[in-house]
């Protein structure tokens, strides 16, 4: 990083936990969140507050070079649930940094999320496809998407929005479709069934959060400001394959069962990362395979630590 300064608000989250270890060495680091003490140990200045708060913003955003926005309400299911707080947070506290940021000419490089596509006509999936979103959180994202190209285009701001697709790797503790690879693995090694949603036939694209590291990077140094890019790794894996990986990595020979699907639930996703290969430079380096094995190692006890826990972000 050539920043001299970076913000990274939820730090304590967990794409936001990779962040700060991938650049707590490199640069000063500060981090905005509502509990910043869980941000990973290490010289970062931390500063305890909310993205919705206008002072608190601005206090975090002084100073600094590269803002790497990722705090954010993540759950689908609780932004159909309360749709005003998850439009607060998501929508809101993204305007709160880009408007801070354009005071303090700083860089933002913010999550958007493949929600933003809903449930699309085929796969992959381009940044040109139409952005039709199915909840209230992707309809969050897109505001935040378009609010990121809004500012660039009218008030120079540089800013580049990253369409996550299903992110996972150590330190992950929930979600919808990524979380589940970690309730698997914990099936396979309980020995218990492994449950799938559906028929299975579901596919994903998952990114391990190295990758998702490195498009950051790439992005707060790109010249191509003032654009969406899709970030996964443009292949797919049903949910029962999934499974039948998960029981694999750990030497189970747990069953995969199945249960009820869940009310809309999209089909297929992949991501096309032309944009991005192009345009950043991004290239994904982690296969499903060897993501699952970092995680598998994650858990796994070690001489030091019989209990083989794993960092919570």
């Amino acid at each position: 990083m050539e920043a001299r300064r970076v913000l990274i608000t939820g730090g304590s989250g967990f794409i936001g936990g990779a962040l700060v270890d991938a650049f707590r060495s490199e640069t000063d680091v500060r981090v905005l969140d509502i509990d910043p003490e869980k941000t990973p140990p290490g010289d970062v200045e931390l500063i305890e507050g909310d993205v919705r708060e206008r002072e608190v913003v601005e206090e975090a955003i002084d100073g600094v070079d590269v803002v790497f926005h990722q705090a954010a309400l993540v759950s689908v299911a609780a932004s159909v649930d309360d749709p005003v707080e998850s439009h607060t947070v998501n929508a809101t506290g993204t305007l709160r940094v880009l408007e801070a940021a354009r005071r303090h000419d700083a860089r933002v490089v913010l999550a958007s999320s493949a929600a933003v596509y809903g449930d699309p006509d085929s796969v992959p999936v381009s940044e040109t496809d139409p952005l039709v979103p199915t909840s209230p959180y992707g309809l969050d994202k897109l505001a935040s998407d378009h609010y990121a190209r809004l500012y660039h285009d009218l008030y120079g701001l540089e800013t580049v929005a990253l369409r996550y697709f299903n992110v996972y790797g150590p330190g992950q503790t929930g979600g919808d479709y990524a979380g589940v690879i970690q309730v698997f693995l914990e099936q396979a090694r309980n020995g218990d069934p492994i449950t799938v949603h559906g028929d299975g036939g579901q596919t994903r694209d998952f990114v391990h959060v190295d990758d998702v590291v490195r498009a950051n990077r790439l992005a707060a140094e790109t010249d191509h400001v003032g654009a969406a890019y899709n970030v996964g790794t443009g292949t797919s894996t049903s949910i029962t394959r999934l499974a039948e990986r998960a029981r694999d990595a750990v030497g189970s020979d747990s069953p995969v069962v199945h249960t009820e699907a869940r009310d809309g639930d999209i089909r297929h996703s992949r991501a096309d990362v032309s944009r991005a290969r192009e345009r950043l430079g991004y290239e994904p380096t982690v296969g499903l395979e060897a993501g699952l094995e970092t995680l598998v190692r994650a858990e796994s006890p070690t001489d030091s630590d019989s209990a083989g826990n794993e960092r919570q972000t």
